[in-house]
């Protein structure tokens, strides 16, 4: 097996968050590399200026700024949450639900930040662009930290809760925010923002990002259209499609149901009052 193929492999095996994690260091190695051989500060093409007559120029960096670092430990510490956080999630909900609340998180992250920066006079005289996945990564973070407060987690030699943990640096972001990089604090915040309102909303049985799963499945079915028209076509009878149909319909719901069900009772009694086997059902879900 060559490399390529190796790497292919072992990439396939990767979650949704796995990947996601996995894009963000490639890009990171390959911008740091580009800049360098062509000495050219090529992350302005994709960070996200405060300037809204620059912002019409490049929209598209409402979500490229998200991939891009400026620094090892940038990244490092970015992806370190992202993976235990998503974790975390993944044990309850989908890939998809997950992917709504992290880029949910960073595009309000985005927009908070482009605001205050025409609408606040501490920011007038003031110029810089936003960079980095962290607004994303603190919606995912402090999303756990609503859903599952009482979840502990062990962090160097002492155990903390969820709802402690996200509430320390949302406290942080608070603290440090005007003794520099306001921007990147102001963005944190808004990821902080839309990841406790999406989990309290749903707690009650809101999903404010319905729609935004949907914009995702598109996209999927998009990407994956070449590979899924290369399979097999089976001609079925319309009383065939009609049996298949209502087979899968049948199936799909039990399965939505017991997982209704699981999320109730997790409502009510927190996660810890599963038993083995419907975690295991939640995680699988969450696999798909």
């Amino acid at each position: 097996m060559s490399l390529i193929e190796d790497i292919r492999s072992k990439y396939k095996i990767l979650n949704g968050f796995e990947r996601l994690i996995a894009i963000n260091i490639v890009v990171f190695i390959l911008v740091r590399i580009i800049s360098f051989l062509f000495q050219y500060k090529f992350i302005s093409l994709f960070v996200l200026p405060e300037n809204l007559n620059e912002i019409i120029t490049m929209p598209w960096a409402i979500i490229s700024h998200m991939f891009i670092h400026d620094s090892l430990s940038h990244v490092f510490f970015n992806m370190l949450f992202l993976y235990y956080s998503s974790t975390i999630f993944l044990n309850t909900f989908s890939l998809n639900k997950g992917l709504s609340v992290y880029f949910m998180g960073g595009i309000l992250g985005a927009i908070l930040y482009i605001v205050s920066f025409n609408v606040f006079p501490a920011f007038f005289n003031v110029s810089g662009y936003a960079l980095g996945a962290s607004g994303a990564v603190m919606a995912m973070v402090v999303f756990v930290g609503k859903y599952f407060p009482e979840k502990e987690v062990n962090i160097f030699i002492t155990t903390i809760k969820l709802w402690q943990f996200a509430a320390f640096f949302v406290v942080l972001d608070l603290i440090q925010l005007p003794n520099g990089n306001s921007g990147g604090h102001i963005a944190h915040l808004g990821g902080a923002l839309l990841g406790y309102f999406y989990a309290s909303q749903l707690k009650k049985g809101v999903d404010i990002g319905l729609w935004f799963e949907k914009i995702i499945d598109t996209i999927i079915s998009f990407l994956t259209f070449k590979n899924k028209s290369k399979l097999k076509t089976v001609h079925k009878t319309k009383s065939e499609r009609r049996a298949t149909d209502k087979t899968v319909y049948q199936k799909k719901r039990a399965k939505q149901e017991q997982t209704d069900a699981i999320l109730d009772k997790i409502s009510k009694s927190g996660y810890e009052s599963l038993s083995k086997e419907e975690k295991a059902f939640l995680f699988q879900s969450g696999k798909e």
